[in-house]
């Protein structure tokens, strides 16, 4: 009884093992996907061309989502000096849909953030994404790989963020 409890164990753990590394490998290959958005200002962007150098954060927000804004406010404040070291550029998608949609200028520029900011109304990059809840946090790099992805957001979250596309940089 005690080997085969042993070796349900075993055999448990390593499927969590492999599985946990096949779900890494996969981020590591997966690119953005190419979805029609929209800036706020309604000129048309594909997802996949978007014309940026260096590490790009993707953020997907909602102007209803606390946790959201409280990340977006605090990576604002450190903003400049990440983009001075390390060239990074932020896109905050947000996923407000057409009754709350006309909130997000509104509180983008009261905020005054430096941020692209695509609107996904119909939730058509999200799906593509594999965004469940928001905030989700994606870092890409040069070549449009997905290379990190963070769920949710607490204090100090974006210190880790940092050291992702530290590293993504080689600063």
């Amino acid at each position: 009884m005690k080997k085969a409890f042993t070796l349900i164990i075993l055999l448990v753990s390593s499927m969590f093992v492999y599985c946990q590394h096949d779900s890494e490998s996969k981020l590591d290959s997966k690119k953005i996907p190419a979805v029609k958005l929209k800036d706020m200002n309604g000129k048309a962007v594909n997802t996949a061309e978007l014309g940026l150098n260096g590490p790009v954060v993707f953020s997907f927000w909602a102007t209803w989502c606390a946790p959201c804004k409280k990340e977006l406010n605090t990576i604002h404040e450190l903003y400049e000096d990440w983009q001075a070291e390390t060239g990074v550029t932020i896109v905050a998608v947000s996923i407000d849909d057409e009754k709350t949609k006309s909130q997000v200028p509104v509180y983008v520029n009261g905020k005054a953030w430096d941020y692209m900011v695509l609107m996904d109304p119909n939730g058509d990059f999200k799906r593509a994404m594999g965004v469940n809840n928001v905030p989700h946090t994606f870092l890409v790099d040069k070549d449009g790989n997905i290379v990190y992805s963070h769920n949710n957001y607490a204090p100090g979250d974006e210190e880790k963020l940092f050291e992702e596309i530290k590293k993504l940089t080689g600063k």
